[in-house]
């Protein structure tokens, strides 16, 4: 499977870092033609199950997705949040970090082993690329978005 990751280093205490990347209905907010239904109660907890439905009309695809580990930043430790996705379409796993980074800023590491189903391993590289440019990208936003 194709594995990625992205970093970023910004100007917002760990908590607030986490809250912003961690709102799941956020990311529908900031990915283009895409919507997030969470299916559990809230708060997020291990167990929390969401979908992100990607797509324009009746073409589409879900990336279902539960949380098999939760743990939010506290007394200014890292926190982790792991995700496997179970859809039809894409296949693995992604991490959300962020720890203390330099001046008081918090240092976010997102990464995904991800496989796209009926896509050949050859184009492992174009979905990793593809990968770190999209996500990028929506890091940048959740982070920026308050």
């Amino acid at each position: 499977m194709p594995y990625f990751s992205v970093e970023r280093t910004v100007p917002l205490p760990l908590e607030e870092a986490w809250r912003r990347l961690t709102e799941w209905p956020r990311h529908g907010d900031v990915v283009p033609f895409t919507r997030v239904a969470v299916l559990t109660p809230a708060p997020t907890h291990e167990g929390t199950r969401f979908v992100a439905r990607t797509g324009l009309g009746p073409l589409g695809f879900d990336d279902p997705m539960e949380v098999t580990l939760w743990r939010p930043p506290a007394d200014g430790e890292p926190g982790l949040c792991r995700l496997e996705k179970h859809g039809r379409v894409v296949l693995g796993w992604a991490e959300i970090e962020v720890r203390p980074g330099p001046d008081g800023r918090a240092r976010v590491v997102w990464r995904e082993d991800v496989r796209i189903r009926f896509l050949p391993r050859l184009f492992d590289g174009v979905v990793a690329c593809a990968g770190r440019t999209l996500f990028g990208g929506t890091a940048n936003r959740l982070l920026r978005r308050p």
